[in-house]
């Protein structure tokens, strides 16, 4: 298999969290997002959608989403399992993957896309450019504090995101609650339940990765 990374993203360091809980090893290539080599005709030759991680499987498929990647993974390499055991473990782990992803992920995308210079007209990832608009930033980082509450009170009841195990919802949530450092938001410190779940996942050897 072949991995298209990028060291510096989120959304490839979900993948590598992944790969590495599953205690896999493949071939990778970095892309550097920041001197846009998503864009070039190489990459877009694999992946015409410009975007980080890809997996090109054995079997010559390529997969360019993390949970596609997740589920192909979890399928071939069962052991341990990251996507739930049972049909209510299941549905609850990509449920609380979808809340990270659309409650955290893309308002945090959306702040610093639609601010950071770096983004000048890439307000969108993909093929192609779109301007900025600086007003979606407010609503994002709105959206990001409201996320943080909502995990608070998940973490209250629970040591880990879903399933009551460490699984695919929890490297989600916590790549992309690290990655809020990038628009300069962080876990609220009265957020006790959050705190001590950050430090032990980003314990892990995969959060190293």
């Amino acid at each position: 298999m072949l991995f298209y990374d990028c060291s510096t993203a989120p959304s490839p360091r979900r993948a590598r969290m992944f790969i590495a809980e599953k205690g896999l090893e493949f071939e990778s290539r970095d892309i550097s997002i920041a001197k846009g080599e998503q864009l070039g005709d190489a990459f877009r030759a694999v992946n015409p959608g410009a975007t980080i991680p890809v997996l090109v499987t054995d079997e010559g498929t390529t997969l360019t989403e993390n949970l596609g990647i997740a589920a192909y993974l979890e399928a071939l390499f069962p052991e341990p399992p990251l996507m739930g055991r049972t049909a209510d473990e299941k549905g609850e782990v990509l449920m609380w993957n979808a809340i990270a992803e659309q409650q955290c992920g893309a308002p945090i995308a959306e702040t610093l896309r639609n601010t950071h210079p770096s983004f000048k007209d890439r307000a969108i990832t993909g093929p192609a450019n779109h301007a900025q608009i600086p007003e979606l930033a407010q609503r994002g980082a709105e959206r990001v504090r409201t996320f943080f509450d909502l995990l608070e009170t998940r973490l209250r009841e629970s040591d880990f995101v879903a399933a009551g195990s460490f699984t695919l919802a929890d490297i989600t949530t916590f790549v992309f609650v690290d990655f809020a450092r990038v628009i300069k938001m962080h876990i609220p410190a009265e957020n006790a339940a959050t705190l001590a779940w950050f430090d032990t996942i980003q314990a892990r050897a995969s959060a190293q990765r």
